[in-house]
């Protein structure tokens, strides 16, 4: 591609149990262009949440690389992931996160906070993200005051405080109902394409995948275009 923003080449991932070994990813090459979304399916247990774990920091491969931008995540010592993970990646889960004693503003501020941002500005653009959530009326309500679906979209907006290059989202509408999955679906393609980010998510929501602009299905430690 003419702007690879990911470059992973040769990635392998094995697991080293007491009996046995298990490969999860095999030589697996793969690229995502600045700006684009990809959708990743495959079976549980296939190595989906591992391949976004590699591409966030939070795992190291076992062979080949994995580059995102100018990180050579491979090669970095954990001081300079932990950068990483801080600067590059915002992190979207199946599950909120949201910490039950902060309020939406807090949650969503708290990680540009903790960066160093001053935080008179990381609360001004917070609660900024919160409105383009349509969360402007929750500011102040804690995550037991929300419904499943603003939790996950404070989730989004905490994901996005940081002005991250990349959004990694791991089944963000698996515990959702239809209505609300609907919404985070629009919001997170949405909001991703605003902030610029390049989005990579691994889902078994077909509606979900359906608006990426690329979709592969991982077997076998591969990746194959759908």
């Amino acid at each position: 591609m003419s702007d690879a923003l990911i470059r992973c080449s040769g990635l392998g991932k094995t697991f080293k149990g007491s009996a046995e070994e298990l490969v999860v990813l095999r030589d697996l090459d793969f690229e995502v262009e600045r700006g684009k979304s990809v959708a990743i399916m495959g079976a549980s247990g296939s190595g989906k949440s591992t391949l976004l774990s590699i591409l966030g920091g939070l795992d190291r491969a076992t062979t080949g690389l994995a580059v995102v931008g100018s990180w050579d995540l491979h090669a970095m010592a954990e001081r300079r992931l932990s950068e990483y993970r801080a600067s590059v990646v915002g992190f979207v889960f199946q599950f909120h996160y949201l910490l039950k004693d902060f309020t939406a503003l807090e949650n969503v501020a708290l990680p540009a906070y903790i960066r160093g941002e001053p935080r008179k500005a990381a609360f001004k653009r917070a609660e900024s993200l919160l409105h383009d959530m349509g969360l402007g009326e929750r500011l102040g309500h804690f995550p037991s005051q929300l419904s499943g679906g603003e939790r996950q979209r404070a989730a989004i907006a905490r994901a996005l405080v940081n002005k991250p290059s990349v959004i990694l989202a791991d089944e963000p509408t698996g515990n959702l109902d239809a209505a609300s999955a609907s919404s985070v679906r629009s919001i997170l393609f949405g909001l991703c394409g605003q902030y610029g980010a390049t989005l990579v998510l691994v889902t078994h929501d077909q509606k979900l995948a359906s608006e990426a602009d690329l979709r592969y299905e991982l077997a076998d430690g591969q990746l194959r275009t759908l």
